[in-house]
């Protein structure tokens, strides 16, 4: 058991760092907003922080789960940051969504300091959090990961080593950039379903079986059809992923003409208002376009 700060709880970090907490770790938990640390440290038991230096004093592994690049660089740097109070030989372990490029700008400021810096972003949802089946998709130093791997199994279901630093979050790039075909076909084949008068439940029960089935189908179907969007992973955050995965995408040569339309897709969804409504509302915007 090894002693482990955790910086970020929102739907995700939250119940992550709860997880270590019961695995037998020693966790201390730091949160931009400090009632929601201590709401978790009187659920969970564990300790919690004022600043993200003062959270990773001895610790082991430092777990990071918060916004966007700009997040991510204000809990590692500056003189309250976790970079600045991290032991050297310690693992900081990014599990947020970010650009490759903050990404391998950290692993550098922390491998100059004497830290291994991993990037582990996670895929499953606030339900895979929960329930601890998240995939870690990682990059950085293999010997790091090593180290990793076995804490980060107290919430996952696959960890797996990608390749060097950045690699995890190409990986999940991957990732978003499937999702988001995916949904917007789903979309468009319950829209259909319900224009041609049939019972979307029993459309979904036979195709599911067959080569459509996927895990959006699987989990988003019947809250798609009963039009509830007011769940799961918002469409703003969604936006922010995409619009790494296009920047990326300049940046390698890569073709996302279908990303690039979904993008677009969920700025209407957001111009709609919708725009924490869960990424499946895709179906609404066509409805509303109906």
């Amino acid at each position: 058991m090894v002693k482990i700060a955790f910086l970020g709880l929102g739907v995700m970090g939250f119940p992550m760092a709860g997880h270590l907490q019961e695995a037998g770790h020693q966790v201390t938990v730091y949160n931009r907003t400090t009632a929601k640390a201590e709401t978790w440290a009187k659920q969970y038991g564990g300790g919690y922080a004022a600043t993200p230096r003062e959270a990773v004093q001895g610790a082991d592994f430092v777990m990071s789960c918060v916004g966007n690049d700009d997040d991510l660089r204000a809990v590692c740097e500056g003189k309250d940051g976790a970079f600045a109070g991290m032991q050297k030989g310690s693992v900081f372990v990014d599990h947020t969504t970010v650009s490759a490029k903050v990404t391998r700008e950290l692993y550098a400021a922390a491998e100059g300091l004497g830290i291994s810096f991993v990037d582990a972003p996670i895929s499953g949802g606030q339900a895979g959090a929960e329930n601890a089946v998240l995939s870690v998709m990682c990059g950085g130093d293999r010997d790091a990961f090593e180290r990793v791997a076995p804490v980060v199994d107290a919430y996952s279901r696959i960890c797996r080593r990608i390749g060097s630093s950045g690699a995890g979050q190409m990986t999940k790039m991957c990732n978003q950039i499937a999702i988001a075909g995916l949904v917007q076909g789903l979309s468009e084949a319950l829209h259909f379903a319900e224009k041609a008068e049939l019972d979307g439940r029993a459309v979904v029960e036979v195709i599911s079986q067959g080569a459509a089935g996927s895990w959006q189908m699987a989990n988003r179907f019947e809250t798609m059809i009963d039009d509830n969007f007011d769940h799961g992973f918002a469409v703003d955050w969604m936006r922010k992923d995409l619009g790494i995965c296009l920047d990326a995408a300049n940046e390698t040569g890569a073709s996302l003409p279908v990303t690039a339309i979904v993008d677009q897709f969920y700025k209407d969804v957001q111009n709609k208002g919708g725009g924490r409504w869960d990424t499946s509302s895709l179906l609404k915007r066509l409805r509303m376009l109906s």
